[in-house]
């Protein structure tokens, strides 16, 4: 089943998007949400495009977001597809620091400099678990995989009269180095399992489905070529959930992300 785009205005997002996707004219989209799959598949694939600095942010686990009334925390991963000449991230802090330090860096303004900013490529792989403080530099085009929940807590927003969840943030935030482990760099014609841990498994494969299973429910993301799916076509720009990977008929350039839940 091929997912219906759902486009999202952001004041970080962009007008130049390549026609594949789709996007409307005359305004800003910095995200495509592929909405669609069942409700109990608990995962949701995008596409990023950004012009300027996301906020600095960060998300609840599982039982935090419980301890607050929603369905399910947030953990993400982010591939990276294009990034211009002086494109960045900002993942973890540079040292530790203590929930106090973190608020008041918050109010200040001085928590962009606590960030580790750091250039990206394409190709560049993140594993970005609950409670990870980041944020994301303009000139970034990326696909995220994430667990099915919009919940964010922004710490800072440089200046931009939007809320900030300052409380809830610090709360949960883990201010801390990012761990060297949950980074990889995988240019896209190499097969990789580029995570394998609750709550998703994410490979990067080509028309053999290298290291997909035959027996999930999963979600792909075509990135070069064509796949077929039930009758149905598509390429870069769009997403499947299909039932198992029987059902994908790839050409032969096809490279894929494909994501499937893992309890």
């Amino acid at each position: 089943m091929k997912l219906r785009r759902h486009f999202v205005e952001k004041i970080w997002g962009r007008t130049d998007i390549a026609a594949r996707f789709g996007a409307p004219g005359g305004q800003r989209t910095g995200e495509i949400w592929y909405e669609g799959a069942p409700d109990d598949f608990g995962l949701l694939a995008k596409y990023l495009f950004t012009s300027e600095k996301l906020s600095i942010q960060v998300h609840p686990d599982d039982a935090q977001a419980a301890a607050r009334g929603q369905p399910s925390g947030k953990t993400e991963c982010w591939y990276i597809v294009a990034a211009g000449p002086d494109a960045t991230i900002g993942i973890g802090t540079v040292a530790p620091v203590s929930p106090a330090e973190l608020r008041a860096a918050a109010l200040s303004g001085a928590i962009e400099d606590m960030i580790d900013w750091r250039p990206v490529a394409a190709g560049d792989f993140y594993y970005v678990p609950p409670g990870t403080i980041h944020a994301i530099g303009p000139g970034v085009t990326m696909v995220e995989i994430q667990q099915a929940a919009d919940i964010t807590y922004r710490l800072y927003d440089y200046g931009r009269p939007r809320e900030l969840h300052l409380d809830d943030g610090v709360a949960v935030a883990r201010a801390a180095p990012f761990p060297a482990g949950q980074f990889n760099h995988v240019p896209l014609d190499r097969d990789a399992m580029l995570v394998d841990a609750a709550p998703f498994a994410v490979v990067l494969s080509g028309a053999d489905l290298a290291g997909v299973p035959d027996d999930r429910r999963l979600l792909v993301v075509p990135l070069t070529g064509i796949i077929a799916v039930d009758g149905e076509s598509g390429g870069c720009g769009d997403c499947f959930h299909v039932a198992d990977s029987a059902q994908i008929e790839p050409s032969a350039d096809a490279r894929m992300l494909v994501a499937w839940p893992r309890a």
